[in-house]
C-alpha cells in the first residue's frame, strides 16, 4: 500500500477552502486540508470560511473533483479563546466530510500545563459528537515545542479522540530522528505534516521563518524519511510546504504539484507519478 496524500492550507496560503480544493485535484491530491477558523494573520482570504456560500462553493468543488477534506485547522489553545468558539468550525468541517482537527498551545507562561490539559479537554468533547479527532501538535516555537512536552499533554488528558500531530520540520528542530514516534501509542497517530529543511541551527527567528516561508520540497534538506515507511507503511501524509519565492514564482497548482511529486519519490518510490 502507498501512503496518500493531502494538500495543506499553508502550502498554498491565501486561497478560499474552493480554490484550494480544485489546486488540490488538479494537482493529484487525495485529500485537502481545510483552514477553517482564521488566525487573523496578513494573506488569509478576506472571505469568511463559514459563509453559506463558501460552503456551497465548497462542497460542489468537492464533488466535482472527487477530492475528499481529511482535516481542518488552527483550533489554538490560548486564554483569550474560548473552546465553544470553535465549535461552527467543527461542524462545517464534518460537514464537508474532515475526520481530523488540528490543535496547538500558544499561552504565555510555562506554569501553565493544567490550563492546557483542561482546554484540550474541552476541545475533545465539543468535537466528539461529531466524530473529529483533536491532533496535539508541537511547533518547535509555541509553548509546547517538544514531542516530550505534548506527550504529558495527551496522557493527562486521555480522551477517546485525541490524537498527536508530528511534523517532520518540528522534529528537525528539535534534533529528534522520525524513529521516536515509535514509543508513540499507535492509536495516537492518525496522520502526519511533511516537509524538508537544511541541516544546520536554527535560532528561534530563523525556525519562524523557516517554517513560515522557506520548507523545502522532500528529498532537498537533511530530514531522513526512511523511518515513516519502516513505522507507518500506510499512514494518510499532509504536505506543509509554504515556500514564499517558490509560490510568488511558480503559482500555487505548479508549487503544489512539485510538492507532491517530490514527496512520492521519497515515500512512494514504486509508484511512477508521472
Amino acid at each position: 500500500m502507498a501512503h496518500e496524500f493531502s494538500l495543506a492550507y499553508l502550502t498554498v496560503p491565501g486561497l478560499t477552502p474552493p480554490e484550494l480544493t480544485r489546486v488540490a485535484a488538479q494537482a493529484g491530491y487525495d485529500f485537502v486540508s481545510h483552514r477553517l477558523v482564521h488566525l487573523g494573520v496578513a494573506g488569509e482570504p478576506e472571505i469568511d470560511p463559514l459563509s453559506a456560500e463558501v460552503i456551497r462553493d465548497t462542497r460542489l468543488a468537492l464533488a466535482d473533483s472527487g477530492i475528499r477534506v481529511f482535516d481542518i485547522e488552527l483550533v489554538r489553545i490560548m486564554r483569550s479563546i474560548e473552546p465553544r468558539s470553535f465549535l461552527p468550525a467543527f461542524e462545517v468541517g464534518a460537514e464537508l466530510g474532515a475526520s481530523q482537527v488540528i490543535c496547538s498551545a500558544w499561552t504565555d507562561v510555562r506554569n501553565d500545563r493544567d490550563f492546557i490539559v483542561d482546554r484540550f479537554c474541552e476541545i475533545c468533547e465539543l468535537a466528539a459528537p461529531l466524530k473529529l479527532t483533536v491532533n496535539l501538535e508541537f511547533p518547535a516555537f509555541s509553548r509546547l515545542s517538544t514531542l516530550e512536552e505534548c506527550l504529558e499533554i495527551l496522557e493527562l488528558a486521555d480522551q477517546p479522540n485525541q490524537g498527536l500531530l508530528t511534523d517532520a520540520l518540528y522534529m528537525h528542530f528539535n534534533k529528534m530522528s522520525l524513529l521516536a514516534l515509535e514509543r508513540v501509542p499507535s492509536e495516537w497517530i492518525h496522520f502526519m505534516h511533511i516537509n524538508d529543511a537544511e541541516d544546520i541551527s536554527y535560532t528561534k527567528e530563523e525556525m519562524i521563518h523557516t517554517a513560515r516561508d522557506e520548507r523545502l520540497y522532500p528529498g532537498e534538506g537533511a530530514i531522513d524519511f526512511s523511518a515513516i515507511n519502516y513505522l507507518f507503511p500506510e499512514l494518510p501524509l499532509a504536505i506543509e510546504l509554504p515556500h514564499e519565492k517558490r509560490m510568488r514564482e511558480l503559482g500555487p497548482l505548479q508549487h503544489a504539484r512539485n510538492c507532491l511529486q517530490a514527496a512520492h519519490k521519497v515515500l512512494n518510490p514504486d509508484i511512477d507519478f508521472d
